[in-house]
Order: structure tokens, then sequence, then C-alpha cells
């Protein structure tokens, strides 16, 4: 939208226009069977017609491209073009003329101009040409503010601005989702799995070029967006990666603690960053955008003051017959020392074997200590592994831990036949 200044005759005019890609020219169809009174007429009309495609003149797509009509949508993430021209509209010579380009925005105003080094003279009919180039990073109001300053024969000063004003709109809903997983492998510790949902809020649909995500030094990631068939990597969402409007993509994505941090990532508290999402799209005719989220967040879990996780434990077991797990203890208080006991308690399917009650000596702030416990089930089927209790000696205080894995009973005579 324009809003002219007062009126004042300038011997320059300024001219700002919008660089967009043109469309594809549309038409509707009109048609009829040939029993019908127009006959053939119509269908004549629509194959002389030069905007139809030759063979298929039904279609409301044709082969003709057509330049905007007005200024458009401008979304955030895509970059905004705009052809600038100053015209000599008098008879004489204007000196030291200056054009300069502003973008006025909520927060900032930043300026556009290729140069600002000022013309030396313009002759009658001729102009000065800029085009300027800006990434949109920020939604609601804009204001790109053209000025113009130049001196006339006479040595009078004169100068003009004109302001075109915009709306930037939002072209993506991102939403975001984590699940904490904990493996049962010692060589891998805590996963981290971040839910991406995008939804295309623009009234045109977007081929989905790149999601990605960007983690931070903590973390590795893995994307979990494609399939291996017949030894190729194939996405998910098939052959289209097209996002019509309103539609909704979920991409998934895995991460993984390094190394280094592998210990730290266990009983680290508070807010951990995960990284940010970088998502890259185009429109109609490869018009390209782009967004990268803030940095994404988690509250990590809480595991209070000891933390029990399994190490190593078997899938399937035979009924009645002892088998082996493994057992991380991790004193997560970062300055206290615990005297621990450990108590393991019978249920009505799981028999625990060996001494309850037994001292397990001190365990240092942020250390950890493993323990192989041997048990047998009495029960058929799934069975959930409970009844250990952890008790501090120092505060008095006892933590149980019930439900800390499944493990498959089966009787071994089912085994053997099968």
């Amino acid at each position: 939208m324009e809003v002219n200044p007062a009126k004042q005759e300038h011997l320059l005019a300024l001219k700002v226009m919008r660089l967009t890609k043109p469309t594809l020219f549309t038409n509707i169809p009109v048609t009829c069977e040939e029993k019908d009174l127009p006959g053939d007429l119509f269908n004549q009309l629509m194959r002389d017609d030069p905007s139809t495609v030759n063979g298929a003149e039904i279609l409301m797509l044709g082969e003709m491209l057509t330049l905007p009509q007005n200024f458009g949508n401008i979304f955030l993430g895509e970059t905004f073009s705009s052809y600038i021209s100053v015209h000599n509209d008098s008879n004489q010579v204007v000196k030291d003329i200056l054009v300069k380009a502003d973008l006025q925005t909520s927060s900032q105003r930043l300026n556009l101009s290729a140069s600002n080094a000022a013309v030396a003279e313009l002759k009658p009919d001729c102009c000065i040409d800029d085009v300027i180039h800006h990434e949109v990073k920020e939604i609601g109001t804009h204001i790109l503010v053209c000025a113009v300053s130049y001196t006339t024969q006479g040595g009078e000063k004169m100068y003009f601005r004109k302001f075109f004003k915009f709306q930037v709109l939002k072209p993506l809903d991102v939403k975001t989702k984590f699940y904490n997983a904990e493996s049962d492998l010692s060589s891998v510790t805590d996963e981290v799995f971040l839910e991406a949902q995008i939804q295309n809020i623009t009234t045109s649909p977007m081929f989905m070029e790149k999601v990605s995500l960007e983690p931070s030094i903590m973390y590795n990631v893995a994307e979990l967006n494609s399939v291996n068939q017949a030894g190729e990597c194939v996405t998910t969402f098939g052959s289209r990666a097209y996002l019509q409007p309103m539609d909704t993509r979920q991409y998934l994505y895995c991460l993984k603690p390094k190394k280094e941090f592998a210990e730290k990532a266990g009983i680290i508290k508070g807010v951990t960053v995960i990284g940010k999402l970088d998502i890259v799209w185009k429109t109609n005719l490869g018009e390209r955008g782009r967004l990268q989220t803030s940095q994404l967040q988690r509250m990590a879990p809480g595991y209070g003051d000891v933390r029990l996780s399994l190490e190593a434990i078997p899938d399937t077991v035979n009924l009645e017959e002892p088998f082996h797990i493994t057992c991380k203890i991790t004193n997560c208080s970062s300055e206290r020392t615990m005297d621990l006991v450990l108590e393991m308690c019978n249920t009505s399917s799981i028999h625990w074997c060996g001494i309850s009650g037994r001292q397990l000596g001190k365990l240092h702030p942020s250390s950890s200590l493993c323990l192989a416990l041997t048990l047998l089930s009495s029960v058929q089927g799934l069975q959930s592994v409970s009844g250990l209790r952890l008790t501090d000696t120092f505060l008095k205080r006892t933590y149980e831990y019930d439900d800390i894995a499944q493990v498959c009973v089966v009787s071994l005579a089912i085994k053997v036949e099968s």
C-alpha cells in the first residue's frame, strides 16, 4: 500500500515495484456437447485461444505466464525483492542525486540500498535503477521508506519520500514434542525423541525441500523420516514432497548424548538445550523460503536422589529357572554421600535369589555402581520385574523401584516342542 506525501512539484519521479515470479495463466473452460445448440462453437473457440494447451483445451491451466497484478503476500523466511527507479521527468539536468531505501520493522530499521554514494548528475529522460533484497525475519507490519534528495540547476536542494506498507505473514505452524527413552545397554545412554509437527498455513502448496534438526553440542542426531528399501533410502512421505494448504506433516528425530557428555546426561537436571529446526521450502515456480526455529529446550526428567537403571536383561527366560540382570545405581546428588542398603521383595510371580538387606557401602555424589542380581519367575507370560528397595541409612529414606522392566517367561517344554 502506497502512502503519498504532500503534493509538491519535483523534477524527479520515484517508482517502486516488488519483484516476484510470474504465475501460470488460468482460464475457465466453457464447452458443450455437439448435439447442443452451439455445436462445436465453444470447442473451436478454446482451440483458437493461444493461452490453452494444444490437445488439452479443457484444462484450466494454460501455457502462458502472467505478471503479478497486485503486491501479493510476503511470508516469513522469504526474500523480499524490489525494483526502485528514479526518473528525470524534467528538461534540465539535476545533480547530487541520492536514493536511499530503508526497511522499518517493529524492532529495527535496516538500510537496503546497494550504495550510499550520490550520483553526480542525471540528464533528462534518464533514470537511476536499483534492486534491493532482504530476507524477511520478522512477522508483522513492515514499511519500505524510499527517500530521494537532489540539487536543481539553480542550486536548490530538494527532498521527498515515499512509504510502502506491507504485512509479513507466518507461513508455517511448528509444534514440537519430546519423548524420553532409557536404553537397556550400558554403551548407550538416554535417548531423546523429538516429534516436529509442521503445518502449511498459507493458501498455496509447498515443496518441502529440507527439514533437518541441528543438534546442540551435547547430542548426535539421527533422522527417522526414511526407510531402507532394496538398498535405497526412501522417504516415509512418498515420492511427492508437497504439503497442501492446512496439511500437517510429522517429522521424527532421535538424539543421543555424545560420549563425553554421556555420564552427565543421565543425571543432569533442569532445562537442556536440544538444538534447532532448519526448514527450507519452495512455492510456485521455485520461490525459496527458509525458517530456523529458536533453540528447542526440554526439561530433563527428574530421577530424585537415587536413580536405578537396567544395564542388561534377557528378553526371554525359562519358567522356574534363574536368570541374571545387571542394575546400575547412580547417586544423583551433587554434594551428599549416601550409605545404601538393598532389599529385594518377592512378588506373586517374581522371586529374588540372594540375601536381602545387604550393605552396598558408600556411594559418592554423581558416582555409580553396578549390581548383578539373580531372580526367577514362577508364572508364564510377560512378567514385570519389581520389588527392589534402596534405603539411605543416613537419612533413613527408602526408595522403591517397581516395574523396572518386563521379561517374557516361557515353559521349557513349549520351547523344546517349538
